[in-house]
């Protein structure tokens, strides 16, 4: 490989960080401190007055979070990038830093529940109105756009039902108007799409699911332009929700091995969405991968690394059917986040309804007998054979 040639993910993946890395350790230092000294009143005021310093004052930047901010960037494909201490604080972040008291944000009618609440509760306190539209209809999305209209807020493949949102063309659509795009891109990861070259102003992760990868840290990241993350950091220092440098450094450690484990929960995902489109105790598969998707050719064109780990499925039998199915799995785990190296079932219609309600959980999709499953490090072949054992 010369010098100049375009790096594989999994080589990026290790060497991505080089030109951030102040010591010669092979794996960087916990830089666990909350402050750092100066060398007299110059430099003090240069950090203290400078964006996003990484040796100043942890709740503005750490030499841990510039690690992972480095790689996100790459992995991207943008010029910068900001660690947040969890996913929510990463989305609440770009989402605050848009929009102020008389402005419209469009969302969609399929989101995270926690992006739903922010929608729905906190910006309309703060004076802001939103529209939620059909993502599956770009054209929705234009007919929302109203002279007050500064953010749309996007999420594909949504969660639970994994619809997807025609990035390139909704883009087109913000940028002719002048409104912000941000998207929740964690079920993509930025091995299966980098939404930036489709127009995405600002990428979100939780970190905490497929990028951190071990269930073990909570964490958020988002990536775009300098000047729109230095925008977004600016609001961070006010309003404080730093990811602390041990978990920054857990979150460097995970993301390390990223693109091997999105391969393989890619290749579990397809093998199993396949095997449950054909079951008959299984009413509807939902997988981007599947030739049946009503969105596969968008999927083929928006996702060229692939399509996921996670399916979700729905059960003869309606709540009680998916309770009983989950009931009778042995290998994955029943938890409300997934993207480690464990599989996880959860049935959304029991984890959300009290956030949404019946009315909202119908109107998303999410019938009673849905169950999302999200394919760990486990061979396919035990996977399958525990949800046949299970379905029957």
């Amino acid at each position: 490989m010369s010098a100049h040639a375009p790096m594989d993910f999994s080589s990026l993946l290790v060497h991505g960080d080089r030109a951030v890395r102040e010591t010669n350790a092979v794996s960087p230092p916990i830089w666990q401190t909350a402050n750092f000294f100066s060398e007299g009143g110059e430099e003090f005021l240069r950090e203290a007055t400078g964006i996003h310093p990484s040796h100043f004052y942890s709740r503005y930047g750490n030499p841990n979070s510039t690690h992972v901010e480095a790689l996100i960037a790459q992995l991207e494909g943008t010029e910068a990038a900001l660690c947040a201490a969890s996913g929510m604080g990463a989305m609440s972040l770009a989402v605050l830093a848009h929009v102020r008291a008389g402005d419209h944000v469009v969302g969609q009618i399929n989101h995270y529940a926690g992006t739903s609440k922010l929608l729905d509760i906190v910006l309309p306190s703060f004076g802001v109105t939103v529209s939620r539209v059909d993502q599956k209809d770009a054209a929705a999305f234009a007919a929302a756009v109203t002279p007050a209209t500064k953010l749309f807020v996007l999420e594909t493949p949504s969660n639970p039902t994994l619809e997807l949102t025609d990035l390139a063309e909704v883009c087109k659509i913000a940028k002719k108007h002048g409104i912000v795009t941000v998207l929740d891109s964690t079920f993509q990861t930025p091995i299966n799409c980098q939404p930036a070259r489709l127009g995405v102003d600002v990428v979100m992760h939780s970190a905490t699911k497929f990028l951190g990868g071990h269930s073990d840290v909570i964490a958020g990241v988002l990536a775009g332009s300098q000047a729109t993350i230095d925008k977004i950091w600016k609001l961070s220092i006010i309003l404080g929700p730093p990811l602390a440098p041990f978990n920054a450094w857990l979150l460097l450690r995970g993301i390390r091995t990223l693109a091997l484990r999105v391969a393989h929960q890619n290749r579990s995902g397809q093998r199993i969405a396949e095997f449950l489109s054909t079951h008959r105790k299984v009413v509807s598969t939902h997988y981007p991968g599947l030739a049946t998707h009503p969105q596969h050719a968008l999927a083929k064109r928006q996702m060229p690394g692939g399509f996921g780990g996670i399916v979700s499925f729905e059960v003869l039998g309606g709540y009680e059917g998916a309770a009983c199915v989950i009931s009778r799995l042995k290998m994955p785990r029943t938890a409300a986040s997934f993207g480690g190296v464990e599989s996880v079932v959860v049935h959304p219609a029991a984890l959300w309804s009290k956030e949404l309600g019946p009315e909202k959980l119908a109107k998303s999709g999410i019938a009673p007998g849905l169950l999302r499953f999200a394919a760990g490090l486990e061979s396919a072949d035990d996977l399958i054979a525990d949800l046949e054992e299970a379905l029957q």
